[in-house]
């Protein structure tokens, strides 16, 4: 993929790169990496989860 140079699309492809290489430049096991991927989505989906409960138990707060 060729993204406009120092646009957004650009630098997130240019960081995940940078992650990639050091996890094979550190010699990292394939199941490392895919288990901190998971750890990462999943603290990210924790995450999304908490704020959408609160956000409706707000909601429903207002509705009473």
């Amino acid at each position: 993929m060729d993204y406009k140079p120092y646009s957004s699309e650009w630098h997130r492809l240019r960081y995940l790169k940078e992650a990639i290489d050091r996890y094979f430049d550190d010699y990292a096991p394939t199941e490392t990496i895919l288990e901190d991927i998971d750890t990462i989505l999943s603290a990210r989906s924790e995450t999304a989860l908490d704020e959408y409960t609160r956000v409706t138990d707000l909601q429903k707060k207002l509705r009473e």
